[in-house]
């Protein structure tokens, strides 16, 4: 009965989100800690820098053949992220009485972020990325175009990253 709990199909997709998200997690902080081109390196920042590689994330998952499956990962994708919010912002210090308020803040900005990502999968001194980076105003000294490659390389890293 216990085993027919680990063969559902659920669980495998739930892995698979989990090292996904696992992986966001690892680049995103060695995005962070490389680069010298952002303004502050925040919660916000790290927010703002896990966001996009999570919709770069989902946009690799949407390319799949396998379309129904990767609709369930990118599910568990977004819940895994929720979760983690809610977790990182209790470590914060916020507590119990408002913490569903600060998660549902920072999961409207993340559905804000995902309607105004760029169509297009090459983010290479791209405008429309572009466009977006200075929209959520992490970058100084407008290199705008040097980003756009870094975060295109990025995507190229996540399409070959097998599960």
């Amino acid at each position: 009965m216990i085993l027919h709990y680990f063969i559902k199909k659920e669980n495998k997709e739930k892995k698979i989100a989990k090292n996904q998200y696992k992986l966001i997690i690892i680049e995103s902080k060695k995005f962070i800690n490389d680069n010298n081109f952002f303004k502050e390196k925040n919660y916000n920042t790290s927010f703002e820098i896990i966001s996009i590689f999570i919709i770069i994330n989902i946009r690799k998952n949407l390319l799949n053949k396998n379309r129904k499956k990767f609709s369930k990962i990118n599910d568990e994708l977004i819940s895994t992220f929720i979760s983690d919010l809610d977790e990182s912002l209790r470590e914060k210090g916020i507590g119990d009485m408002s913490i569903g308020k600060y998660v549902k803040s920072y999961v409207k900005k993340f559905y804000f972020r995902i309607s105004k990502f760029p169509s297009i999968n090459n983010f290479d001194k791209n405008d429309e990325f572009i466009d977006y980076l200075k929209m959520i105003n992490l970058i100084k000294n407008d290199d705008y175009a040097n980003v756009s490659r870094i975060f295109n390389n990025k995507f190229k890293k996540f399409l070959n990253f097998d599960h």
